[in-house]
């Protein structure tokens, strides 16, 4: 298996949490990652649906095609 290389931003963060942490600041750390990251899914999800020019009535039709396979 080949190793990965960390980028700048990993170092830094190991750099910056080479600390004890409870349980608590674990979560919260881990809490602040997971909304960074989903509100940047979000934000790119919108943009392709706006440049796709999807509406709601898009997503309504993928969301009964797929209810019928069931």
């Amino acid at each position: 298996m080949e190793a990965t290389k960390l980028n700048d931003v990993q170092k830094s963060l190991l750099r910056m949490f080479d600390r004890g942490m409870s349980e608590e600041e674990t979560k919260e750390v881990k809490r602040l990652l997971t909304q960074h990251y989903a509100r940047k899914a979000r934000e790119t999800a919108d943009k392709v649906a706006e440049e796709k020019g999807y509406s709601q009535a898009d997503y309504d039709a993928v969301l009964n095609r797929q209810g019928r396979r069931k």
